[in-house]
Parts: C-alpha cells; sequence; structure tokens
C-alpha cells in the first residue's frame, strides 16, 4: 500500500479537493514517494484533486489516503508490454505468415507497436484506482489559543 497525506484545499458538498503538500526532497526520489505517485495517477496540473467522502471535512484539515500496489503495477504491465507484444507479434506475422522481405518487417513491428499502445492506452482508462480513505486527522489547535483558555 502507498500512503499519502494530503490537506484539504476547498470543499463542495461531499466533494473535498485534496492537494499534495510537495517536499522539499522531492525532485530527487524520482518519482517514488506518494507524493509522486498520486500526482502522476490522477493527472492534475494544480497538483489537487477530488475525492468523495462520507466524512464532513474542513478546509485546512489533512487526510491520509492509500493506494493498492497491484494497480501501479498492473498499469505499469499494460504500459510497457502491450507495445512489445504487439511489436513481436506483427513481426512473426509477417516474416512467418506472409514471407515479406526485411524492411516490410520492420514497418509491421512498428505498426504492431503502435496498436499494442493503443489498446494499452484504452486498458489503463478503464483500469479504476481505489483510492481508500485511511484517517480524517483534527484540525490542531494554535498553541496561543490553548494559553488563552487558563483564564490569565
Amino acid at each position: 500500500m502507498i500512503e499519502q497525506t494530503l490537506q484539504v484545499v476547498s470543499v463542495d458538498g461531499t466533494t473535498a479537493y485534496l492537494q499534495a503538500e510537495q517536499k522539499a526532497a522531492c525532485a530527487g526520489c524520482n518519482g517514488k514517494c506518494g507524493s509522486q505517485i498520486f500526482s502522476k495517477l490522477f493527472g492534475t496540473h494544480n497538483k489537487t484533486f477530488p475525492i468523495e467522502l462520507e466524512h464532513v471535512v474542513e478546509v485546512g484539515q489533512k487526510i491520509r489516503l492509500s493506494l493498492d500496489d497491484r494497480h501501479i503495477v498492473r498499469n505499469a504491465f499494460f504500459v510497457y508490454m502491450f507495445p512489445l507484444l504487439g511489436a513481436f507479434f506483427a513481426l512473426f506475422i509477417s516474416a512467418v505468415g506472409f514471407s515479406l522481405p526485411e524492411p516490410w518487417q520492420i514497418f509491421c513491428a512498428v505498426i504492431g507497436g503502435f496498436l499494442g499502445f493503443l489498446i494499452a492506452k484504452q486498458q489503463v482508462k478503464r483500469l479504476k484506482h481505489e483510492v481508500r480513505l485511511v484517517k480524517v486527522y483534527p484540525i490542531s489547535i494554535p498553541l496561543t489559543q490553548i494559553d488563552g483558555d487558563c483564564g490569565k
């Protein structure tokens, strides 16, 4: 499971718009941290994404979400293997089935790879990313407010 803590930036009914806090070392992790993975999966440019919640949340609250690793592995399999398998299949059919000369075999392999890419793109769109709510953190009380309650 990949977990990430996000902050609520706005609320519209039961939809909360969350934003991942970018860490200072974000550029150095090569996309292996939770912030990068959530950002890449949902493809938002402003790094906010909507999520339907059953809990009542306020702007500024922190929420911990989790994502199952299997979905990422499945997406990677489709994206990397389908074009490769399409190219090999088209190359094999053009060489063995039709006995085409080598330039035509290369052309068929490129077309097969492109078709594999299109199939992979459609498969990835169909996958549903199961994002689960792990915890809703309460809004912290500022230290000055705690000191002000003692009646001095």
